[in-house]
């Protein structure tokens, strides 16, 4: 209030100052009448009045805009306490999930799947933890009776539930290959023992199953591969499907062991693809399918019927050793050739 009061009686004193003194110097002039030296003085002393007026709403516009300043500003320390208060608890929540997947009660680890899926929908930056934490699941050891180990098999059906809940989750998490700017997330089976995997119409990034057991038909159909794809090793049960599969960077199926379908039908390989060291007694077929940069069947072995007739030629071709079973069904490029060998086989050139 004091603060007001200084400038406002300054004002004031000013004002009439100006009203004495230009009204009385006015009337020094004979010309100038009394009622125009008074309108002129005060003219002189509202126009103080007005500047004080104009100094008065300037100073309560910068006091509404420090107000305003100071609301927002507690306003942005209010949301961040409160996304610092959600993230605490979701880390809270994902690591109790994490936890719970070590129970020993089925339905609590199947619950803990689950909170973890609903953790990430939730929370896009988990995403890619969680799938890595799913994967990890999947990766332990998984003894079943129907695969020739010694176990308990109600434990084991058991189990196998769980890990179907898994892997569904695991797709259910990436994005279909509709999905506009699909976020790119990696995934990590090497070594595990997985069945009927179904990833098809997805959209993954790196994806490693080296030296996996893909138990019963595993499909991977459309979908869409945007970094490097290993299948090193990999060896499929009841057939390996990757019908229309895009694979943007190079893809490895290296020392692959199948006694079942590998179907790689329109398939397109943008960076290369290796079937070296692969040995296949199913059908393997390649009909249609787009090879960017090199094929390489070094030392591959196709004992079944083989359909070897891509969309186009590549840019090199490794055949070396690379051998297929004169006895059954093999369709080649017409540039390819087969030489007979030893045992009823043929080399591929």
């Amino acid at each position: 209030m004091e603060d007001r009061r200084g400038p406002l009686l300054v004002t004031i004193l000013t004002a009439v100052a100006l009203l004495a003194g230009v009204s009385g110097w006015l009337l020094t002039d004979p010309a100038t009448s009394r009622a125009d030296a008074l309108r002129t003085g005060g003219l002189a002393s509202g126009a103080v009045v007005a500047l004080y007026a104009l100094w008065l709403n300037d100073r309560r516009r910068r006091v509404e805009e420090r107000r305003q300043e100071t609301e927002r500003q507690r306003h942005e320390l209010e949301l961040l306490r409160a996304e610092r208060d959600r993230e605490r608890v979701t880390d809270e929540r994902f690591a109790k999930s994490v936890e719970l997947l070590g129970s020993e009660a089925d339905q609590v680890r199947v619950g803990a799947m689950h909170a973890l899926a609903g953790l990430a929908r939730g929370n896009p930056g988990y995403t890619q933890t969680v799938l890595d934490v799913l994967c990890s699941y999947l990766r332990r050891p998984f003894p079943h009776p129907a695969y020739g180990d010694d176990t308990d098999e109600a434990d084991a059906n058991r189990e196998h539930q769980v890990r179907l809940t898994a892997k569904r989750l695991i797709r259910h998490l990436l994005p279909h290959v509709s999905t506009p700017d699909a976020p790119v997330y990696d995934l990590d089976l090497t070594g595990a023992r997985v069945t009927r995997l179904n990833l098809s119409e997805r959209v993954v990034g790196q994806v490693l199953l080296e030296h996996a057991e893909l138990q019963h038909v595993t499909q991977l159909m459309g979908t869409r591969f945007r970094r490097r794809a290993y299948f090193t090793g990999v060896r499929p049960g009841d057939g390996l499907y990757l019908t229309g599969a895009e694979f943007e960077d190079t893809a490895v199926f290296s020392e692959m062991v199948s006694a079942h379908d590998v179907v790689l039908d329109g398939a397109r390989f943008r960076a290369g693809l290796s079937l070296a060291g692969a040995e296949v007694a199913g059908r393997l077929s390649l009909r249609d399918a787009a090879v960017d940069g090199g094929l390489y069947l070094s030392g591959a072995r196709f004992t079944g019927d083989a359909d070897l007739r891509l969309a186009r030629e590549p840019g090199t071709v490794d055949f070396a050793g690379a051998e297929v079973d004169q006895a059954r069904e093999v369709r080649l490029p017409a540039t390819w050739s087969l030489e007979p060998s030893a045992g009823g086989r043929a080399r591929l050139g």
